[in-house]
């Protein structure tokens, strides 16, 4: 942790300020920030006044010569940096932080985008902001457009190393265009079918719906318990798709799948079916895998809304907006590897812990 944290001070020689006018450091700004999202803060005044709450701690780390920043201070600093340096920051973090490191494992990233609402109004749209989260939870990075455009995936997808791993994404993603860099990349895919792709789906849905054709594929099946619902979870998949009049215009396309979702809460039934095209060979349990998966980045965003209160932060700089994003996702990651000594605590309980005694949580987090 420490080595990612020495990475933050080389942003000193990408200041354009006059030196002789430099009052604050954007390194120990950028520094105080990630520990203050990490320790509760929401926002640039939250950030202020964590930092406020606790500068003599801040000072074991910090010089702050000049004390602490105002949080219009803090934004004008988050609007100077740029996302891809924080990025390079979030990509050095993760290779540290990567529990994988040097095990040849088949991930799944799974991509998708959220809107930071408080980042629009009447006049400009708000950012909309495509993040690419693992199986494990983490992200490992992200792109940001004006609008829900499908252009930020192949943007997002030529920032990663994405060899040998899986992608995944909602209906929105399953384009031509961004199947065709998925295997230029050496990767496959999972994507999901609705009705924007023609009559693709139509036609995977009639299959599955032959009963003789669906006895004949790959099968896997899980069954769960919580909250005293039943779920119960089936997935079928095939490689016959010789008949699939489209399947030349989707790069590496190998298979088609079905999942049958079925949740009975008391006593009542309710079933969703949903369909998708993929590049993996017939394997029902590994491709269960990656559609299950896929609901990692719905969680992440999750987080983002709800314990960081993303949503609720009216900034309408879009340079502050995306900065600020990229932090929370230093923190949140952070956070799901740090272990405060209590099982099945949430992240906000977490962060509310830190908040009150950073002193005693930061010196476990420098050594992770």
């Amino acid at each position: 942790m420490e080595q990612a944290l020495a990475h933050l001070k080389r942003i000193e020689v990408l200041d354009t300020r006059q030196a002789w006018k430099v009052k604050y450091k954007l390194s120990e700004i950028m520094g105080m920030s990630f520990f203050a999202m990490v320790g509760n803060a929401n926002d640039a005044e939250d950030i202020e006044l964590f930092c406020r709450a606790h500068e003599g701690f801040l000072r074991q780390y910090f010089v702050l010569e000049n004390g602490i920043p105002s949080h219009d201070t803090i934004e004008r600093a988050f609007a100077m940096v740029s996302a891809e340096y924080l990025q390079s920051f979030q990509r050095r973090f993760n290779e540290l932080m990567n529990t994988n490191e040097g095990e040849k494992v088949r991930k799944i990233l799974a991509l998708d985008g959220k809107t930071q609402r408080g980042n629009g109004n009447g006049v400009q749209k708000a950012n909309h902001i495509v993040s690419a989260v693992d199986e494990d939870g983490f992200c490992l990075g992200e792109e940001r457009v004006d609008d829900k455009s499908i252009t930020a995936i192949p943007n997002l997808l030529d920032t990663l190393n994405i060899k040998g791993h899986i992608i995944t994404t909602d209906a929105m993603g399953t384009q031509r265009e961004i199947v065709k860099k998925i295997r230029q990349k050496k990767a496959d895919y999972v994507l999901a079918l609705k009705g924007n792709q023609g009559s693709l789906h139509e036609d995977v849905k009639l299959y599955f719906g032959d009963t003789d054709f669906k006895s004949k594929c790959e099968y896997f099946k899980t069954v769960e318990k919580a909250r005293g619902n039943v779920e119960t979870r089936e997935y079928w998949q095939t490689e016959d798709i010789g008949w699939l009049s489209q399947k030349k215009d989707w790069a590496g396309l190998r298979s088609i799948a079905m999942t049958r979702n079925t949740i009975v809460k008391n006593g009542v039934a309710m079933t969703e079916n949903r369909y998708f095209i993929s590049s993996l060979g017939a394997d029902a349990k590994e491709i269960a895998r990656a559609i299950r998966a896929h609901w990692m980045v719905e969680s992440y965003h999750w987080h983002l809304d709800v314990t960081f209160r993303e949503d609720a932060d009216r900034t309408l700089d879009k340079q502050v907006a995306f900065n600020m994003n990229i932090m929370r996702k230093l923190a949140l990651n952070l956070l799901k590897l740090l272990d405060v000594g209590r099982n099945r605590i949430s992240l906000a309980k977490k962060r509310f812990m830190i908040c009150c005694d950073p002193q005693k949580y930061f010196s476990q987090i420098l050594l992770i």
